[in-house]
């Protein structure tokens, strides 16, 4: 077995990121380019071990790594995964792959820096995933903002500053509360930011409630929930393509991931208390913002309010209690949704991406006819829809179907609102392929696009191969979280006051 995998995963980006950086500037631009790739196909390559020696039959934590780092204070360099968070890490570690392809010719200027930031990004998030300790998570939670704040500050569309800034903003502030949780804990586990220690915390209510609001400011915020979700559309609409498919692949993951590994663990008893509430703001992300993106006419902000609504079937399966448990159908599915929500969102962003590289805008009523001019696109694209759409067979079905199902048996009128989202998702998503897509070609603009490059049919041949595999045989992904949701699920149980 490979030793110190975790730290690999974390740091071979970021070194990889800093050569990068040292590479100079632009007239040293392919050798950056050639260095980022192959820099994030070795912090890929570096992930793959985490899955295949995973011990499946092993709820804990694995591949753990620990060592003083601030000894006075007790705070330590403590990683490790389990069935949940692996997934994470690797998922992390691909879509960087993907974004340094992603950008390999549309990038003309600062190439380095770009792909850097990309790099150290990538190992400051999968850091966050694997942080044990408390101060540790809490270093990468807040530096993997700084680098996506410049990406879409430096390389976005004309109001990027405003985008950067309200995004920064809101997740730094929202993140706050969380340290001031993280310090209460501190006290209260004698002096210890050992987050699995947190877990077995006997907290009264009235401070459970407390901490789950501080949380839930941090967590809510990234995910991204109703009302807070308004830095998302400015995010997704401003950032570079590459920005806009880790922004919604993988950084509003550690939201979600937040409520998994700090809400439900450590303050379960406020988390049953408050479900209601959390149920509520999920549904009407679904619904509300469902009917929002039906509206839009930036095909871009239309996928970043299907993402809000997409997520919000992933925060509503997290938080579906029936009396004192939590459903295995819908913590399960809320995972798996959140792993085709990667794929699915990254393709989705690269084929608008692929069209905004020839035309240079996003408005819907600029296209048509696409396919008559593209039609090798056309097909990726339509297979990517209809998965943002919930099409069985391919993944985007999957974790919608494993929510609806165990909100069938919570509570029918929370399923059925739930259910609509595949309807709205069908409707926004197949109106704008049509209006794009189909029908005669709309102007001479359209007329002079040309089909997709190597380059870019690799990449969604790629995405294309997840989608459909994770829909055809969602088993293999299913099967790493099965006993850590369990345990999950026996641990808020037996936490009953």
């Amino acid at each position: 077995m490979v030793e110190n995998l975790l730290s690999l995963a974390i740091w071979t980006p970021i070194v990889a990121g800093l050569l990068v950086i040292a590479t100079g500037g632009d007239k040293n631009a392919n050798t950056a380019r050639l260095l980022a790739l192959a820099g994030a196909a070795l912090g890929f390559l570096v992930t793959l071990p985490l899955y295949t020696q995973f011990d499946t039959l092993h709820g804990g934590m694995q591949f753990e790594e620990k060592f003083a780092w601030i000894a006075s204070l007790n705070i330590n360099y403590h990683l490790g995964v389990d069935g949940i968070s692996m997934l994470f890490v690797i998922l992390n570690s691909f879509t960087t792959f993907l974004v340094v392809l992603a950008g390999w010719q549309v990038i003309e200027k600062r190439v380095a820096q770009y792909m850097a930031a990309f790099l150290v990004m990538s190992g400051l998030i999968n850091g966050a995933f694997a942080a044990l300790d408390a101060v540790l998570f809490y270093v990468f939670f807040e530096a993997m903002l700084i680098p996506m704040y410049l990406i879409i500050g430096v390389w976005g569309g004309p109001r990027r500053v405003y985008a950067s800034i309200k995004f920064f903003l809101y997740t730094l502030l929202g993140s706050l509360l969380m340290l001031v949780a993280f310090i209460y804990l501190y006290f209260q586990a004698g002096y210890s930011f050992e987050i699995l220690k947190y877990h077995t915390l006997p907290l009264p209510l009235t401070a459970q409630i407390l901490i789950f609001i501080a949380f839930f400011m941090s967590f809510a915020v990234k995910v991204p929930m109703w009302p807070v979700h308004t830095w998302l559309p400015d995010a997704h609409v401003e950032a570079p393509t590459g920005g806009s498919m880790v922004l919604a692949a993988i950084t509003l993951k550690i939201g979600a991931y937040g409520f998994l590994r700090f809400v439900l663990p450590i303050v379960p008893d406020a988390s049953r208390e408050l479900a209601w509430l959390m149920v509520a703001l999920s549904l009407v992300a679904v619904v509300y913002i469902g009917l929002v993106a039906l509206v839009q006419t930036d095909m871009k902000k239309l996928v970043a309010y299907s993402s809000i609504s997409h997520m919000g079937f992933v925060t509503l399966g997290l938080f579906l209690f029936a009396g004192n448990e939590l459903n295995p159908w819908a913590i399960e599915g809320a995972i798996v949704q959140m792993v085709s929500h990667g794929f699915v969102s990254a393709a989705m962003f690269m084929c608008i991406g692929v069209m905004y590289d020839r035309l240079h805008t996003r408005n819907i009523a600029d296209y048509g006819g696409v396919v008559n001019r593209m039609p090798i696109f056309a097909a990726f694209f339509l297979l990517f829809a209809m998965a943002n759409s919930g099409l069985p067979a391919t993944s985007g079905f999957v974790g919608e179907f494993m929510v609806i199902m165990g909100a069938l048996q919570v509570n029918f009128w929370a399923a059925f609102a739930a259910a609509t989202t595949l309807i709205f998702g069908a409707a926004y998503t197949l109106w704008m392929y049509k209006r794009v897509v189909f029908g005669d070609v709309a102007n001479s603009h359209v007329a002079e696009m040309e089909d997709v490059n190597k380059r870019e049919f690799l990449i969604l041949a790629i995405l294309a191969v997840m989608v459909l595999g994770m829909g055809l045989y969602p088993e293999m992904f299913v099967k790493v979280m099965h006993v850590s949701v369990n345990d999950l699920i026996a641990h808020v149980a037996q936490s009953k006051l």
